[in-house]
């Protein structure tokens, strides 16, 4: 357990978080800073515009961090990738290979990259392992962010055969919790979903409409199990294959629905709009690797949920 010793061993190591202030980000510096790490770096995005190469190169030049989280990223759900596929291939590309060429460049001990559960084929075999990858056509509804993530995760394993850059790429399912985008038009399912019950529920309204069948199954985890994984592959992984980082618990999106209903406390009906698409049919990652590492997923949906209503309650509801 060398590895651990040299990362969890120096409080004072610079650490650059990219992507801070973001829901996974953000969950990644609050894990940091209650286990005592105390010269995070951290920038937004009108300090250090990510996607200029020269600013990186000078950022990294000037700083010389230590360790690199790269969880800066264009992100969205169905509808956002439909209407800005340019911006989310060219903003992630133009990201990931800024930051992790320059870490390369300015000798920094480690850099984790993270990914999505996107990057998997549409119907790669169930629970999805990590050999999935490249094995089968993307959902084309998202496959502008996932061939930018594929990319990102094929420059570090490049970097790291080629220079013998400690770049290692860790793959969550479907995040949610604190600071997650609520936003009506670009948000992820379950938080659009507290969203239009919180708004239902203060309007009076009957009924909330929510497309598709229903029947996909998801899996999700908590952003602050995240950021638990993220620290411990930081001081337990070096290897050349990315990481999945799961739950290993999956539910129907009826079922999910249910459940951010009970926890917003929403009294009227639920009516599925079968016209709308469903997405991909199941999606559960198999997180076997990470667990055989050591480590588990310890919050649960129901947990997390009421978790996460709470702080929309008080920082986002007006």
């Amino acid at each position: 357990m060398g590895e651990t010793d040299s990362f969890f061993s120096n409080k004072s190591a610079k650490i650059f978080v990219a992507g801070h202030r973001g829901l996974v980000g953000s969950a990644i510096v609050r894990k940091l800073q209650s286990l005592g790490f105390t010269n995070l770096l951290l920038r937004t995005h009108a300090d250090l515009d990510l996607t200029r190469q020269s600013d990186v190169e000078s950022f990294f030049a000037d700083e010389k961090p230590h360790y690199v989280v790269l969880a800066a990223a264009k992100v969205g759900g169905i509808h956002a990738n439909n209407t800005y596929p340019a911006d989310f291939i060219a903003i992630n590309l133009q990201i990931q290979t800024n930051v992790i060429d320059s870490s390369y460049r300015h000798g920094v001990k480690k850099i984790l990259f993270l990914g999505s559960s996107c990057i998997y084929p549409k119907f790669a075999p169930q629970p999805i392992p990590e050999n999935a990858l490249l094995s089968g056509p993307l959902e084309p509804t998202n496959e502008w962010y996932a061939v930018a993530k594929i990319a990102g995760i094929k420059m570090c394993q490049a970097y790291r055969i080629q220079h013998g850059f400690d770049a290692i790429s860790a793959m969550p399912t479907n995040l949610y919790g604190p600071n997650d985008n609520f936003h009506p038009e670009n948000s992820h399912v379950l938080p659009a979903l507290m969203r239009r019950f919180h708004k239902a529920k203060v309007e009076g309204a009957k009924e909330v409409v929510i497309w598709g069948t229903g029947s996909p199954l998801r899996e999700f985890l908590h952003v602050d199990d995240l950021a638990d994984a993220v620290v411990f592959l930081l001081g337990n992984y070096s290897g050349l294959e990315h990481v999945n980082v799961g739950s290993g618990k999956e539910v129907t999106i009826k079922e999910l629905a249910e459940l951010v209903k009970e926890v917003v406390g929403f009294e009227g009906e639920l009516v599925w709009d079968s016209s709308k698409p469903d997405g991909t049919p199941r999606k559960l990652m198999d997180s076997s690797k990470l667990a055989s590492l050591g480590w588990n997923a310890k919050i649960s949906l129901k947990d997390g949920l009421i978790d996460t209503y709470k702080w929309y309650l008080e920082k986002v509801k007006q």
